[in-house]
């Protein structure tokens, strides 16, 4: 069965009710053990929308880096993080929501949101609606969960170079079998979530990686 992509109707209806500014959100990282959960907000130039905008997981790497590109030329596009620290001291759903009202706050003026999920954050209520797999579904979010991975995928690429071992570069901070033989035989970071079971475990029991 043929992938229905996703298409600009949840934006036109809501610029149809009298919304002027309307932006797409998502965010990316709240499985890994390490690094920030980042989040995108993008409003789209209706005029000037990149060919193949599509939800980040459906597309292969290269293509993402062709769109961030794109995206990023034609589209108004705020990008922002939870920490680490944030992540331990609120939970990864309240930290989650804190970076893409960060995001969203980044654009300006945004009079209505289009979220992924079917949570709003507490600082979008009133001008925000969710939509379940909306990153399948408007292109707004797709463009945003685009946005979202590549910078954060760049990011663990980076902080790969500092801390070598745990393979940030390929698995993005994911609980790999390898990741977490790294954090037996390397330790944690600081950039390890310590709120985290399999860190929290490694830190105060003694464990080790199930075969």
């Amino acid at each position: 069965m043929a992938r229905i992509p996703p298409d600009f109707a949840h934006e036109t209806a809501a610029l149809a009710r009298g919304h002027t500014i309307v932006c797409g959100v998502d965010e990316v990282g709240r499985g890994p053990l390490a690094g920030p959960v980042t989040a995108a907000a993008v409003i789209l130039d209706p005029a000037r929308i990149p060919e193949g905008l599509a939800d980040s997981k459906v597309l292969t790497a290269a293509r993402r880096e062709r769109l961030f590109d794109q995206i990023a030329a034609m589209a108004r596009v705020s990008i922002a993080h939870a920490t680490v620290e944030e992540i331990d001291a609120l939970n990864i759903l309240r930290a989650s929501h804190l970076a893409m009202e960060r995001a969203v706050a980044g654009l300006g003026a945004v009079d209505h949101t289009l979220i992924d999920g079917n949570l709003i954050p507490a600082g979008l209520q009133g001008r925000a609606e969710a939509i379940v797999k909306g990153d399948a579904k408007s292109l707004s979010i797709a463009a945003a969960s685009i946005m979202a991975k590549v910078t954060r995928d760049r990011l663990m690429v980076d902080l790969a170079q500092q801390h070598p071992g745990y393979g940030w570069e390929g698995n993005a901070g994911y609980p790999t079998k390898a990741h977490l033989q790294a954090l037996l035989d390397l330790g944690v970071t600081p950039w390890h979530r310590r709120s985290f079971a399999p860190v929290h475990k490694i830190l105060y029991q003694d464990v080790s990686v199930s075969s």
